[in-house]
């Protein structure tokens, strides 16, 4: 969206629809985007030390996904196999082309 917004902008169309559109997008996107982050600086080096948000959805009890009840470990399989279908199938198209071309 970033890019986006900052063609519209070079490109000079600033009152226009669009560019409110996308800007409504965004306000609306991160409306709940609030909080601090801390970072550390040693040598060169930028080392983050920490965040924290009133809105944010991180729960160290999910974090290790070994306790709880929101997150089961065969949900995983299933997810794996959908993810890598494409990928299976493609192999699979690929070895019947390398059969059909020997």
């Amino acid at each position: 969206m970033g890019n986006k917004f900052a063609d519209l902008v070079y490109e000079g169309k600033w009152f226009t629809p669009k560019r409110e559109a996308i800007q409504a997008f965004i306000e609306s996107t991160q409306k709940y985007v609030t909080g601090e982050v801390k970072f550390k600086l040693y040598k060169g080096n930028i080392i983050k030390a920490g965040t924290t948000s009133p809105y944010s959805l991180y729960s160290e009890s999910l974090a290790s996904f070994t306790t709880g009840e929101l997150y089961d470990h065969h949900d995983a399989e299933g997810f794996i196999t959908l993810f890598g279908l494409p990928s299976k199938v493609r192999a699979m198209k690929m070895m019947e082309i390398e059969r059909k071309n020997k």
